[in-house]
């Protein structure tokens, strides 16, 4: 059967049962039993095949391929045997950082957009990582998964339902983990935070929020940042005008709420600003015959979208990159014993705070995750998380351990990219999100907080 499958009539059934989720649970729960149904084995708890070594192919040597590749290289068991990329320049960079750190010099694929398909045919891959401009994602994904290699995609995971359905569909289909690499889920403040949460020390969640706030307006409009300035046309697709990036934020707090893992999100509502940030900037900074001048930006500038669990928790994401603001995840979460926000880290919780005054997150350093306890920190980006994140992929491979994120996780984390925008298109309706857990969502399972192997 064909990665490609149809599904119209699915899409159809969603937007119409969004528009009438306020007549009660029923309509939601009626519209949840027609998502397609399995087309093979759920991979939730099935763990990955143990190897002596992990032999890695990377895709796309860019700003992020690139820099991630010494974090693989980090990594005790680990070596990459392949790499891919349009600029061959870029992969030769990359090669030289993989014979320069004492490995045998990995297979290069550097002969237009679709050599990644000569480099999966090969039999030394245990896992490919993707980080290409988005619209690769979901074809390279796909590919990696019918040769029988597991894969790791960079954010988003898919920027259509449909597409999000594909990843699911093949995932179970080949049984292979195709799983979208959330680096906020290995921040330290986020991981401490999720073991406080399941500690109890908020009591029952009741809501959180997540965010990406990003002022990258100067790399939107740098000719070299962004390989073609492939970002920025994400902002003229008029069928996106929603949150583009939402799954920094969601990942971490759907960690807190365990989402997928005894609760799941049910439906989102959206409201987004009118697009003028870019605009003004292109004003204010282009010359008259730059290329970008041809653009009509549709992005909103600002999206704040709600969604709702079916516990009932409420989770609200922020998405914003081309207006001035200091960065921010939000990374808040709150619960009937106390709450949290970050940037600055704050915390106030009861019995121990009983003044009206933020404490210090500090003092609770003790709940600090293993992996930034006890294991040495490694090369990477992001304060750290960039490297926890490699190592703890890297180490359930290696282990043959049930991996802290799967197919699934991914999906969620991305809906939000097409469901923001339709619900903004109906006038900010909440829009059903499909179970892509298929009823396994209520079974609790480990996560990101999952124990140090013995």
């Amino acid at each position: 059967m064909s990665d490609q499958v149809s599904r119209r009539a699915l899409l159809r059934t969603g937007a119409a049962a969004g528009a009438a989720l306020g007549v009660g649970a029923g309509a939601e729960a009626q519209a949840a039993e027609q998502w397609p149904r399995r087309q093979g084995r759920s991979m939730i708890n099935v763990p990955f095949e143990r190897h002596e070594t992990v032999r890695v192919a990377i895709i796309g040597l860019g700003n992020r391929g690139g820099g991630m590749t010494g974090s693989f290289l980090a990594v005790p068991g680990v070596r990459i045997t392949a790499l891919c990329d349009v600029n061959a320049t870029a992969a030769a960079r990359a090669a030289k950082l993989v014979t320069d750190a004492g490995q045998p010099a990995p297979a290069v694929f550097a002969k237009g957009v679709h050599d990644f398909e000569n480099m999966l045919r090969r039999d030394d891959i245990d896992f490919v990582y993707v980080a290409t401009p988005w619209e690769w994602h979901v074809p390279m994904a796909l590919a990696a998964l019918r040769a029988g290699k597991h894969v790791g995609v960079e954010t988003p995971f898919a920027t259509t339902v449909d597409e999000l359905w594909q990843l699911v569909d093949a995932s179970e289909r080949y049984q292979r983990h195709c799983m979208q690499l959330e680096n906020c889920c290995y921040g330290q403040n986020e991981m401490r935070l999720l073991r406080m949460v399941h500690a109890g020390l908020f009591g029952e969640l009741l809501h959180g929020a997540g965010a990406y706030i990003h002022d990258l307006r100067e790399l939107l409009f740098s000719d070299t940042y962004y390989a073609g300035e492939w970002r920025r046309a994400w902002h003229t697709k008029s069928r996106l005008k929603g949150d583009l990036y939402p799954t920094h934020g969601l990942g971490p707090v759907a960690g807190y709420m365990d989402i997928n893992r005894g609760d799941r999100i049910v439906r989102i509502s959206a409201m987004g600003t009118p697009a003028l940030g870019l605009a003004e900037y292109r004003k204010a900074h282009e010359q008259p015959d730059d290329s970008s001048w041809g653009e009509r930006y549709v992005e909103s500038d600002t999206t704040i979208s709600l969604l709702q669990t079916a516990k009932g928790r409420v989770i609200r994401l922020q998405h914003d990159v081309s207006t001035p603001h200091p960065y921010s995840r939000l990374n808040h979460i709150a619960g009937t014993k106390g709450v949290f926000e970050d940037y600055p880290p704050r915390i106030y919780l009861e019995p121990r705070n009983t003044n009206d005054q933020w404490a210090d997150f500090d003092e609770y350093k003790s709940y600090d995750h293993w992996l930034w306890t006890d294991v040495p920190p490694g090369p990477g980006g992001h304060g750290g998380m960039d490297y926890y994140m490699v190592y703890r992929t890297m180490q359930t491979l290696r282990l043959g351990l049930v991996p802290d994120m799967d197919v699934y996780d991914g999906a969620v984390w991305s809906a939000p990219v097409p469901l923001s925008s339709r619900s903004i298109d109906m006038g900010g309706v909440a829009v059903p999100i499909p179970d892509f857990t298929r009823g396994m969502w209520r079974d609790t399972r480990p996560g990101v907080d999952s124990p140090k192997p013995v």
